[in-house]
């Protein structure tokens, strides 16, 4: 009941004294439900658990320290009766997550209360929480990181010129189920040619011709726990621009993970590697952070980017990825998870450093 004991620290600073969660992830986290429906509500002596008939039994299987609470209809009819008896008066919701039509039912429940309670919109204190791993989410994070290391590395002998972008992302879907994924926790990118100059295409029938880049972002999942990666490949020999466009990705992504430290900002991060690939003369063309936080949500906390001023903290997982994209020839990504462990940044894809920056390597 750890998470839960610093989710109720939060209270006072945001002037709440029970909170009503219901996004996906933050529930899980707090609770251990995995269902795809439900609402947490916490308050400082109690933890409730609402669920629909589907899903009764496996709250009470997963969510054992929770009440569990058999609900029916809207959050509207049954919210006002629980807050009472559980003596809330300030309500926190997310909202960030929240719809405007559940706010506003909650909201009309709340005046229609026999007892009247305030609603309040917050920002989760769930996801600082989140943002910085235990030991067993950490595991969770690495296995699935051996999984799409280990897909990537069975799939990228097969690569040919003449398959097509769909054929490739379905061989690398494929495998990354094979090795023991979960739902992938995003749609997997292969964009080749002119197409990989969109961060995130959309894999199409275009067949993959021999000295173009070819782009491929996938992930896998473990114990509802994502990891990202992104890497880069040719089919023959690379011209001069793709290997200064390609040398210029690796050579920043590769100073960032040895350059990160410890309670440097998330912006500061950014703006390393941000002033390498400008220097290089492609600054233009590098137009989305430098990574994000991944754990329960593909993207969560840290947010690595220009204006962020998130501290960068022991144990926090995230990725790094810098990209330079040219309209109309195409672009290079190289993207690694990793964590922040004894001070610095430990890449958890590529399985070592060496093969990481083999990642690009001609096919």
């Amino acid at each position: 009941m750890n998470r839960l004991s610093s989710f109720r620290n939060s209270f006072a600073a945001n002037g709440i004294d029970g909170a009503l969660i219901g996004s996906a992830s933050n529930r899980r986290y707090l609770s251990g439900f995995s269902g795809s429906a439900g609402w947490l509500v916490i308050s400082p002596s109690r933890a409730c658990l609402a669920v629909d008939f589907r899903y009764v039994e496996q709250a009470r299987q997963q969510s054992p320290g929770f009440e569990i609470l058999h609900i029916k209809g809207d959050v509207g009819a049954w919210l006002p009766g629980l807050v009472t008896g559980m003596d809330i008066g300030r309500l926190g919701v997310e909202s960030d997550h929240l719809s405007l039509t559940t706010y506003q039912s909650v909201c009309r429940a709340a005046k229609a209360s026999v007892v009247e309670f305030q609603v309040i919109p917050i920002k989760s204190p769930a996801e600082p929480l989140r943002a910085v791993k235990d030991a067993d989410e950490l595991a969770l994070v690495t296995r699935a990181c051996a999984m799409a290391d280990s897909a990537i590395a069975h799939v990228v002998p097969s690569i040919e010129a003449g398959m097509s972008e769909k054929q490739l992302a379905w061989q690398i879907e494929s495998r990354i189920r094979q090795e023991g994924s979960e739902p992938l926790p995003f749609e997997i990118i292969v964009a080749s040619g002119p197409n990989s100059a969109m961060p995130h295409a959309i894999p199409t029938d275009k067949v993959i011709a021999e000295g173009e880049p070819i782009i491929i972002d996938m992930g896998a999942r473990c114990g509802g726990y994502c990891c990202d990666m992104t890497r880069t490949y040719i089919i023959g020999r690379g011209d001069e621009r793709f290997n200064s466009v390609y040398n210029t990705v690796l050579g920043a992504q590769a100073s960032a993970i040895t350059l990160i430290r410890e309670g440097m900002s998330a912006g500061a991060a950014d703006g390393l590697v941000r002033g390498m690939i400008d220097k290089a003369g492609y600054g233009d063309c590098f137009g989305h952070g430098l990574g994000h936080g991944i754990g329960l949500d593909a993207h969560e906390g840290p947010r690595l980017g220009p204006t962020s001023d998130d501290i960068l903290v022991e144990d926090m997982v995230f990725t790094i990825e810098p990209g330079v994209y040219l309209p109309g020839w195409g672009g290079v990504r190289i993207e690694d998870t990793v964590t922040m462990a004894g001070g610095k940044v430990l890449a958890l894809t590529g399985a070592g450093k060496a093969s990481r920056l083999n990642g690009g390597k001609t096919l």
